[in-house]
């Protein structure tokens, strides 16, 4: 893709959805404009999407968590006659690169992942409302929700063409979502999944792929009727909400790199190097210490501007610098403050709403960055502020440096990482435990020894020890250790530094969203190259065409 990718976007521009709320309940109506894709080449029919459709999804989902508390029920449906969503765009996928198709399936499960959390973390429960055909992504989308009905009018069906029809698979999680979310009779999960044209009716329900299916006369109000019934049950969350203004960006260049500067961040990319440099900053103010005071700050608290900050830096650096492979991440402030922001942050979330969804963003941008495909480097200095919430940026890092006493020529004394109460808990991985039990899963009991010396920082010896950080240089050493280290990394496949970091970040359970991810890196990444599906006579290749695919028929 040639035009670079932004993710900020408003209701008031949106192409493809309308977000309305009527107190308790919803209604997000996806009517895609077809003459509005990302790129130019092929038109959205159907209520098919590509990556600009789920932007406005995703920022549709943060805004009702966070500027509408008020809402306990969302209904989502569509907005195009006979048709609830046709999924992904196949031309699109067809004319995409491999890198892009499997980041979007990413992007679009990571919104979908979202989209569920908000019923568990926020109260706010999702509804899928098909009136009309959902089909492969549509019905992905309809999985994501917490219920599905069904129009029941002989031609609206719920299916998973993908495999018969384009020789790939249902890329954000469908077929996972299909026998572990709604537990599907795998046998019935099989047939359906190689039925073309889908299931409808009464079936549908029997065979658990929906929850009702209502007569086109009546979907309307007894969809209504659910959500309301829904919302009534759901508890209040007292306050207004808070308005999530653009992330403020500088772009600029600095000595022939790009730099793209926010009020908390900075990220800085050397394309001769193939490394990106993300520095984030501590807060400089003093925290929040009451619900009314951290929402009279609303965006502008640095624990939401900071992490959203970084979100938009991990979303540029996938979409737009597919070249970049290694991001090196430093911190720089006053560990303290940061101490301080967390702990008063940890003290509101159990009354407050907004301080909840502060906290559930910044743990959702630290698994974006856990299933980033690069590698990542943590460089703990003099000056550093790897300390609590930001701390978890180092253990998200392949590895970690940190530099062993002080620098010859500086005055910041040595480098130091400590915690606070959010390492214990409040920000799980994708596999449900915190980075350090993820980091000691053969020793929770020193995790737990770790949780009793909060009040504690530690250098670099004393990191070490206690397995905190991967290597100490000196002062003498520090500089060509970390430089040759990143040479060397950047020196090897992409592909296999890929599958060994996906391998390697996530030991311990395995849960629905790492199976998702799991399963998208290993059968989508091996799939969307093979010549069945984009081979020159591949399904997706001919899709649309009146000749056959034409397959390699032996098995791996």
């Amino acid at each position: 893709m040639d035009d670079r990718i932004e993710f900020a976007t408003h209701p008031d521009r949106y192409k493809h959805w309308q977000l309305s709320c009527d107190g308790d309940v919803a209604r997000l109506v996806m009517k895609v404009d077809e003459q509005h894709p990302m790129r130019g080449g092929y038109d959205l029919k159907l209520n098919s999407y590509d990556l600009s459709v789920d932007i406005e999804l995703a920022d549709a989902v943060q805004r009702l968590r966070f500027e509408h508390p008020e809402v306990k029920s969302v209904l989502v449906t569509s907005g195009t006659d006979n048709c609830f969503c046709a999924g992904a765009n196949i031309y699109m996928l067809g004319s995409s690169s491999h890198g892009f198709k499997v980041n979007f399936c990413k992007f679009t499960n990571e919104t979908r992942l979202y989209l569920e959390q908000a019923c568990e973390q926020s109260g706010q429960h999702y509804i899928a409302a098909c009136n009309g055909v959902a089909s492969g992504g549509g019905y992905e989308l309809a999985l994501a929700c917490e219920e599905i009905y069904l129009q029941d009018d002989g031609s609206s069906a719920v299916s998973f063409p993908e495999t018969p029809l384009l020789a790939v698979l249902p890329g954000t999680g469908g077929l996972t979502r299909l026998v572990d979310k709604r537990k599907v009779r795998r046998d019935l999960a099989d047939a359906f999944s190689t039925l073309a044209e889908g299931i409808r009716g009464k079936r549908a329900v029997d065979w658990d792929l929906v929850d009702g299916v209502f007569p086109r006369s009546k979907f309307d109000d007894k969809v209504t009727e659910r959500a309301k019934a829904i919302a009534a049950n759901t508890p209040d969350r007292k306050g207004p909400g808070v308005e999530l203004p653009p992330v403020d960006v500088t772009i600029e260049e600095v000595d022939g790199k790009p730099v793209r500067r926010y009020p908390h961040v900075t990220l800085t990319i050397d394309h001769g190097e193939r490394t990106a440099h993300i520095e984030m900053r501590a807060p400089t103010d003093d925290p929040a210490t009451t619900a009314d005071a951290l929402r009279e700050q609303g965006a502008r608290a640095w624990a939401l501007a900071a992490f959203r900050e970084l979100d938009d830096a991990i979303l540029q650096l996938r979409f737009n610098e597919p070249e970049v492979g290694l991001i090196v991440i430093s911190t720089k402030g006053d560990g303290a403050k940061v101490k301080a922001h967390d702990e008063a942050l940890a003290k509101l979330m159990a009354d407050d709403w907004f301080a909840n969804e502060v906290h559930w963003n910044m743990a959702r941008v630290l698994k974006r960055l856990d299933l980033t495909a690069r590698s990542l480097f943590a460089t703990i200095e003099p000056g550093s502020c790897f300390v609590g919430s930001l701390f978890e940026l180092a253990l998200a890092a392949d590895r970690s440096y940190m530099l062993e006493g002080e620098l010859e020529d500086g005055d910041a004394g040595e480098a130091a990482i400590g915690f606070s109460s959010l390492n214990f808990g409040p920000l799980p991985m994708s596999n449900g435990l915190t980075r350090l039990q993820t980091r000691f899963l053969a020793r929770p009991e020193h995790v737990d020894a770790l949780a009793k010396r909060q009040d504690e920082t530690f250098t670099a010896e004393d990191a070490a020890e206690l397995g905190l950080v991967t290597f100490t240089p000196d002062d003498i050493d520090w500089e060509d250790d970390v430089r040759i280290a990143i040479e060397e990394r950047v020196s090897i496949s992409p592909d296999a530094l890929t599958g060994m970091e996906a391998n390697l970040r996530f030991a311990g359970p395995e849960t629905l969203e790492t199976k998702i991810f799991a399963r998208l890196s290993a059968w989508q990444n091996w799939i969307f190259q093979r010549p069945n599906a984009v081979g020159e006579r591949g399904a997706l290749t001919m899709y649309g065409r009146p000749e056959r695919p034409e397959f390699d028929w032996r098995r791996t």
